[in-house]
């Protein structure tokens, strides 16, 4: 006889079901923003995708959440957004913004599935990251359709394998800052610039219409660091005789008339910087060129320094929601 019983949620996973409600709901208003002044039918198709897709997991965690009796996330809704401003960005970023938001996802996605456990729960976030896969896919074939996809550098094929000799030449050789880049640290760089330029152009139209000076102070900041690891980057390939990445600044209008409302400014900057950490972390990991290697780590920290003045502020301004957390013990027992 099948016995089955259904356990209530992990802290994992309400954790994931949390964050992915808060996100979505931030996709949401972006997304409306970008549909309301979009004048391309197949770009069109990739946003209602995008909407339905962000409006499907906030529904879907809701009644997760409902079923258990759990406080439902106060997220973001049509007050963070006005669709009565002007357009922020051009047409084809939404084309961008849609690749860059689904790379995260994929990444994303893929780490919850292998860290959930119940049936309802996997099966949702399963769902997520094929849903996820599609659009990625089809943000891509959009983009080389319309030719904005920069492709990463190219290298002559070798004609033949190389096998490690002598490990004291090779620890030597593979530490020195100057032999040439290998592939596995080109596409590390490639990728960390093309999402700095992703966070550049955000950056940019955000700083012309946040209404809170210090909010503007501090994206003007994070500005300046996105640019820095771009130029850092971009000299490292420029010197080993690849081609840098340019960027192409028509992206952004001149609008100074804010979409979004500064809490939801401040909150997908603090979402990006999380993604910036992994990412570069990700490349330390797998570079062993001393440059890189030193350079990463000080961009580690700068970007940990910047996201947590940037959490500072938030908490100040009352515009950080508290994530679920275990009880005081402590507290509760007086000591």
């Amino acid at each position: 006889m099948n016995v089955s019983h259904e356990v209530g949620l992990s802290s994992t996973e309400i954790a994931w079901l949390w964050s992915t409600y808060i996100n979505d709901s931030m996709s949401i208003c972006l997304t409306k923003h970008l549909q309301q002044h979009n004048k391309h039918k197949d770009v069109e198709r990739l946003l209602q995708t995008t909407l339905e897709l962000s409006t499907k997991h906030v529904k879907e965690i809701r009644a997760i959440f409902t079923k258990e009796g759990f406080p439902i996330p106060k997220g973001f809704s049509e007050s963070d957004v006005d669709l009565t401003a002007p357009a922020l960005f051009f047409d084809l970023f939404s084309v961008s913004f849609v690749y860059g938001m689904s790379r995260i996802g994929l990444v994303t996605y893929g780490k919850i599935v292998s860290q959930v456990a119940r049936e309802d729960v996997r099966l949702f976030f399963s769902k997520c990251l094929q849903s996820t896969l599609e659009l990625y896919n089809a943000s891509i074939e959009l983009m080389l359709s319309k030719g904005i996809y920069d492709r990463p550098p190219m290298i002559p094929y070798p004609d033949h394998i190389e096998f490690i000799k002598e490990k004291e030449t090779w620890i030597s050789k593979w530490m020195e800052k100057k032999r040439p880049l290998n592939v596995i640290e080109m596409s590390e760089m490639f990728f960390n610039i093309e999402r700095n330029y992703f966070g550049l152009i955000i950056l940019t139209g955000f700083i012309q219409v946040a209404k809170d000076e210090r909010v503007k102070q501090h994206l003007i900041r994070g500005k300046k660091l996105a640019q820095r690891q771009i130029d850092f980057l971009n000299v490292t390939f420029i010197n080993d005789d690849l081609l840098g990445t340019v960027m192409v600044n028509s992206e952004v209008t001149t609008s100074t008339v804010s979409p979004f409302s500064d809490r939801l400014i401040m909150f997908l900057i603090s979402a990006l910087n999380a993604q910036g950490i992994a990412y570069i972390g990700h490349a330390l990991s797998t570079s062993s060129r001393v440059d890189l290697v030193s350079e990463y780590a000080l961009i580690i920290a700068e970007i940990a320094k910047f996201a947590k003045d940037g959490m500072d502020l938030m908490v100040e301004y009352e515009w950080m929601e508290e994530p679920p957390h275990a009880p005081n013990r402590k507290e509760l027992a007086g000591i």
